[in-house]
């Protein structure tokens, strides 16, 4: 698609679920030639991975708890933001600003629609985020990572796009590479993590879990974890015992290549993770968080599961027997693993940040965006999306 250069404007909050696709959408929209600048909060403008042509501007943002008293400085937070995301766009003249959920999006997309400016929210996740909620009669278009969505009203239907949740350009790399070998005499590299500070529970589990492998699958145990920097020995005390060799770590750089060689990843069930599990197609063990609002991580693995690219157990089911038990039945045997790598690929959507982008690129240039998958089947443009935010508007 050729456009004239325009600006754009992402909005998040500052965890990498809602940054790394505003990151690799950033990306995408930089490469076809547009200005972008991201507005998030303190901890949006620390996080490792931020492009370095990206502009950012850190926002107050309110935050709602379950205590009314303290709705007031959320109010008064959201306001400031607000005002200030105006003088922003008086400089930028955005043509659209895409909101990542999250609360800095909040008053970054009220500022926009201030300002007649377009709106779309992005939702990476299979339940609705909040400030999603909020916006999302409001807003021009909504762009979803799944085919179903909970809490996400009937009646907007009519302006959802199905794009996927966009992945980092190493990680999407993966996608045509093969599934690294598996046979019966080689190596089984597993590799776990609970997200960029590791979980706990995994810690605890994991290792004593693996240790109940079928003695020949225990022997061939390649293991890499990402665990919290407290929990770093007495992990490592746990593999010594059970004498399975680990590399352990707070945090790896080279992810990406540590994933195109795992068999088996373990771990949390984050929107930003499954999407890069399906775009290349590793089967997977989760243990969706059990404080996650909405309970979304639970959601966030339906569809993998059933493709049978993973398998999901409950965190108060996640014991170390019930881990032995389900691994030994995915990789007893290296066609059931294999099969399972392609129920994960086949649920990957590896053009999610060019469809997203598309979308974008239809607000404020382009006549028309390319053809986008709506629901389970329907397809329809941005125009379509924009005529019928118009009319919801309208009601």
């Amino acid at each position: 698609m050729t456009a004239s250069s325009r600006h754009f404007v992402l909005a998040a909050g500052g965890t990498g679920g809602h940054l790394t696709p505003a990151f690799a959408l950033a990306h995408e929209l930089e490469r076809r030639g547009h200005h972008v600048a991201l507005i998030t909060d303190e901890r949006g403008a620390a996080i490792p991975g931020k492009p370095d042509f990206l502009t950012t501007h850190v926002l107050p943002a309110g935050r709602f708890g379950k205590n009314p008293l303290k709705w007031i400085g959320g109010i008064m937070a959201v306001l400031k933001g607000r005002s200030m995301a105006k003088r922003v766009y008086e400089n930028f003249n955005p043509s659209a600003v895409i909101g990542f959920g999250g609360y800095p999006a909040l008053p970054a997309l009220l500022g926009a629609q201030a300002m007649n400016i377009p709106t779309v929210i992005h939702e990476q996740n299979a339940v609705l985020g909040r400030v999603n909620r909020l916006m999302a009669g409001r807003v021009d278009a909504i762009a979803l990572s799944y085919p179903a969505v909970d809490r996400l009203k009937a009646k907007y239907e009519d302006k959802t796009v199905l794009v996927g949740n966009p992945v980092r350009p190493g990680v999407l790399a993966l996608r045509d590479e093969p599934f690294p070998a598996f046979t019966e005499d080689g190596l089984f590299r597993v590799l776990v993590t609970g997200g960029s500070q590791g979980a706990r529970v995994l810690s605890e589990v994991v290792p004593d879990g693996l240790s109940m492998l079928a003695p020949a699958l225990r022997a061939r145990l390649q293991v890499t974890q990402q665990c919290r920097p407290e929990d770093l020995e007495a992990v490592r005390a746990r593999y010594a015992g059970h004498d399975i060799p680990a590399e352990l770590g707070s945090y790896f750089e080279d992810m990406a290549a540590r994933l195109a060689d795992a068999h088996l990843f373990i771990g949390r069930a984050g929107a930003s993770t499954i999407a890069e599990l399906t775009a290349v197609g590793r089967p997977a063990i989760l243990v969706p968080l059990p404080i996650a609002t909405d309970d979304h991580q639970a959601a966030n693995v339906r569809e993998v599961v059933k493709a049978g690219g993973a398998r999901s157990i409950r965190q108060h089911n996640f014991t170390a027997k019930e881990l032995a038990k389900q691994i030994n039945a995915m990789a007893q045997r290296p066609e059931t693993l294999a099969n399972a790598a392609h129920g994960a690929w086949n649920c990957g959507r590896p053009d999610a940040a060019k469809d997203l982008a598309d979308l974008i690129d239809s607000f404020g240039g382009a006549d028309m965006m390319d053809v986008i998958r709506v629901g389970s089947s329907e397809k329809r443009s941005a125009e379509q999306v924009t005529q019928a935010a118009t009319r919801e508007t309208a009601e």
